[in-house]
């Protein structure tokens, strides 16, 4: 009788439970044995994402323990290859979700009901969702092993807190769930200025950018280098280069706040406590994508752009534009304020330039691209790219022409020109629809996918398939597109001898020349049995879960690419 209690109370908390601050004595903390140290914080930009949680370090190793942060329910675990790898959801009776990422394994009945789920499956991958009389937990209770699974790059534990009814997703520091040691103020790196103008048709024109040194006065107060007023324009807007720091750790960190005012009053600010799924890729456009994609700090573009989200700008006046007069002088102070509380300040002068700059009419080859309207571009016959409305965050004017085929390996074959719209430097908040006309043999049009050359200017896979003469593909990025055959199947080897006796493991090294490894299958006597893919480790691994048996066993290991080149890989092994 009180279990049926307790989950229909757990059941009416989640649903009831709406709040808009979290309460930090509701939660303990989500790992044990550890140092209490981090890698990575909430907000963090990402080429196409902000961070969603926090990294808590796990001392190197695998293994630690991990703990319902409060009372709930097991309501998803998720198995993959990449993301989270193993991943565990708890919904909470307080109306929160946390997520635990990158585990090890779960507790050994979820491990076991996991294993079933992928045998009954045949399926590697795992994402079940469960009700609250199946895996109920009370604080405390433990939950599973942090790992190294997924895409991580080493051991460390993933923690997010999301708001269950709209997986809205929580600063757990700022909020004071998670409070770290942290002592040391965020740091200032440099200082960046873009002159801007429209032309009549709305679109920005942008000077080229003028970047100035930044120096440690003090703990916590910065200058530039130079003493005279800087430079400006008629109207523009800042760029700051920030990083943060921990005690304990040399990782750096994003900051929770940066805010900016002139002459005394408060015109822009940035703040990041919390964002949706819908709203992660826009971190492209509250940096500068260009600085951003090759920066260890965190580049903020102190403006609003035309098709950022307004979420994490609890302040702004004018988008966060500067406007001076020919000879004003204005004074300038920024402020940074990490999500531990600690802060740095910024301050010098501004004197408006003389010279005008106007933006020029463009050529006449280049075409608008407004931001809310869709477009469609055209190559000749061979290649058309198709942008939805709000694929960009800004209007801007661009043309469709003949781009630069990187050099390939011999294991590709090119089968077009390359195309390209614009800069690979320029951020998308939506898929294009890039398609290419071209001839392509018979035996080659299974093996036949899209390539782009990317800004480091090499030729990357970026997916694709051969159907009636095209192909097509939804790109989120840009760069030189061009159509390519992979013609090399994966690389597998086992990690033992043949015939080896083993005892926890079989393990293979695995890895592809360019469409990546899509999918394996390993079967051990005739049986499909499932294995665990690390992609950072380039390591397909079976761990054995039944008694050993002290004999010899056969396996089978296929191995496909992401155009069905494949590789198989026959042995035995004792166990």
């Amino acid at each position: 009788m009180r279990r049926i209690i307790y989950f229909i109370a757990v059941l009416f908390a989640v649903t009831a439970t709406a709040q808009n601050t979290l309460n930090p004595t509701d939660y303990i903390y989500p790992i044990r044995e550890v140092a209490g140290l981090y890698s990575a914080n909430f907000g963090e930009m990402r080429p196409g994402h902000f961070h969603a949680g926090i990294d808590i370090k796990t001392d190197g190793v695998e293994g630690k323990p991990l703990v319902a942060v409060a009372d709930g329910y097991v309501s998803r675990i998720v198995v993959q290859a990449g993301g989270y790898g193993r991943a565990i959801y708890l919904t909470l009776c307080n109306g929160q979700t946390a997520v635990y990422g990158h585990l090890q394994r779960f507790r050994p009945d979820i491990e076991e009901r996991m294993q079933r789920e992928r045998y009954a499956r045949k399926s590697n991958s795992v994402d079940r969702w469960f009700t609250a009389e199946e895996f109920p937990v009370r604080q405390g209770d433990l939950i599973g092993y942090s790992g190294n699974s997924g895409s991580s790059g080493g051991p460390h534990l993933h923690f997010e807190l999301r708001d269950t009814k709209d997986q809205r997703l929580r600063n757990v520091v700022s909020e004071g769930i998670i409070t770290p040691i942290d002592s040391l103020p965020p740091r200032f790196m440099k200082l960046h200025y873009v002159e801007i103008d429209s032309l009549p048709s709305g679109v920005c024109i942008h000077r080229p950018m003028e970047s100035y040194a930044v120096v440690r006065e003090s703990e916590g107060r910065y200058r530039l280098t130079r003493e005279e007023p800087l430079p400006v324009g008629r109207k523009g807007y800042f760029i700051a280069e920030v990083t943060d720091r921990r005690n304990g750790v040399q990782n750096t960190f994003a900051v929770h706040q940066i805010r900016a005012e002139l002459d005394g009053k408060t015109i822009f600010e940035f703040r990041i406590d919390h964002f949706t799924h819908a709203f992660s890729r826009s971190c492209d456009a509250v940096s500068y994508y260009p600085l951003q994609l090759t920066s260890r700090n965190e580049v903020i573009r102190l403006a609003q752009l035309e098709g950022a989200p307004s979420f994490c700008y609890p302040t702004l006046v004018e988008r966060g534009l500067v406007r001076t007069l020919p000879t004003e002088q204005r004074a300038v102070r920024l402020t940074t304020t990490d999500d531990c509380g600690n802060r740095s300040t910024l301050e010098f002068r501004i004197e408006g330039r003389e010279e005008l700059f106007l933006s020029e009419e463009p050529a006449e080859e280049l075409e608008l691209i407004r931001m809310k309207q869709p477009k469609r571009f055209r190559i000749g016959s061979e290649c058309s790219i198709d942008l939805p409305a709000e694929a960009l965050y800004e209007s801007c004017y661009a043309k469709a022409e003949a781009g630069i085929v990187p050099p390939v390996d011999s294991g590709l074959l090119v089968l077009s020109p390359a195309y390209r719209l614009l800069d690979p430097t320029t951020p998308m908040r939506k898929a294009a629809t890039v398609t290419i006309h071209t001839y392509v043999p018979d035996s080659l049009r299974t093996k036949t996918l899209m390539g782009v050359r990317n800004r480091l200017g090499r030729a990357a896979s970026a997916g694709g398939s051969y159907k009636e003469g095209e192909v097509s593909v939804a790109a989120r990025t840009m760069g030189d597109w061009f159509v390519v055959a992979d013609l090399l199947p994966p690389r597998v080897e086992p990690i033992f001898s043949n015939g080896a006796e083993l005892r926890k493991q079989l393990t293979f090294k695995v890895s592809d020349n360019f469409s990546g490894i899509a999918s394996w299958r390993l079967e051990i006597d005739g049986e499909w049995r499932p294995c665990d893919r690390y992609p950072s480790r380039g390591r397909l691994i079976f761990h054995f879960d039944r008694p050993a048996e002290n004999r010899t066993h056969n396996y089978r290991l296929v191995v496909r690419d992401g155009v069905g080149n494949e590789t198989i890989r026959e042995g035995t092994f004792r166990h």
